[in-house]
């Protein structure tokens, strides 16, 4: 009777431990085809591509294992798939939002407008892209803060790509007084440019008069730099262009209001009030 009782319960042990092999089996080939196929794949695509090929890879040799210990354990193919479906179907009805993100997800990987590694833009938010998942998009931010974006924000927002090509532009807005000689500030500016190091000779730098302004004489001032030269070109350049004109002595104005009390030529009297210790002033107009 013992032994009958053994041989019963080893009986239905059996697929149990069948099942659980297959699992363990499947994860390890799993995990070693996603890191073969990244492996063989790395020279050819892109960031992005190859962890998608290795997700892709990774759980589909998972799911087969999966559904062979399934059927280890007597469930039936067919009723699961048909589950599957139904669970499907309202679980898409009831979260509308992420239907949503995943359709949005499908766009921007196809599309491409950024990859991994990428620096972009989105509103206020500035990182680079640490993955594109199918739900939304992480970013690591210039202050090393994680943040997630939805991907249907993304698709709806304006994105800007900072690292997409080699070269940058930056543009200084400055202005100078009514004095000054537009030709001469256009001859210290741009031998500034020709100085620094990190700006590039073609493109060659732009200088636009851009008009008159209620103080100065507004001008943009255009270099341009290579991509990982971008930030340190834009803060080398401006106080080299303000020790420049300093040198040069040309001048950058500040704003300056002129006050009438009612006579259009006659300026308004300013009386200065007597400080401690010291005589008075006399008005003067």
């Amino acid at each position: 009777m013992g032994q009958w009782l053994e041989q019963i319960s080893w009986g239905a042990a059996l697929p149990l431990v069948r099942a659980a092999i297959l699992i363990v089996l499947g994860l390890f080939l799993a995990s070693l085809a996603s890191r073969l196929s990244q492996r063989a794949l790395r020279q050819r695509l892109t960031p992005q591509v190859l962890q998608l090929i290795r997700r892709a890879v990774f759980y589909g040799i998972l799911a087969l294992f999966a559904a062979s210990a399934m059927r280890e354990l007597g469930f039936s193919l067919a009723v699961l798939m048909g589950a599957a479906g139904v669970l499907t179907v309202a679980i898409g009805f009831a979260s509308q939002t992420t239907a949503s993100n995943l359709i949005s997800g499908l766009f921007l990987i196809s599309e491409r407008s950024f990859e991994i590694g990428d620096i972009i833009k989105v509103g206020a938010t500035t990182g680079e892209v640490l993955s594109i998942d199918a739900l939304s998009v992480k970013l690591r931010t210039m202050d090393n803060l994680y943040v997630r974006i939805p991907n249907e924000t993304l698709i709806k927002s304006e994105v800007t790509t900072l690292s997409r090509f080699p070269i940058r532009r930056f543009d200084l807005m400055l202005g100078v007084a009514y004095k000054e000689n537009l030709d001469r500030v256009r001859e210290v500016l741009m031998t500034v440019a020709e100085a620094n190091v990190h700006c590039l000779d073609e493109p060659a730098p732009l200088f636009i008069f851009t008009g008159f302004g209620d103080s100065s004489l507004d001008i943009q001032f255009s270099v341009w730099a290579r991509r990982e030269n971008f930030l340190t070109l834009r803060n080398s350049i401006s106080s080299e262009i303000k020790q420049a004109f300093d040198e040069a002595g040309i001048e950058i104005p500040f704003p300056h209001r002129t006050i009438y009390t009612g006579e259009v030529t006659k300026p308004m009297p300013v009386e200065l009030v007597r400080a401690a210790g010291k005589a008075p002033v006399e008005p003067k107009d």
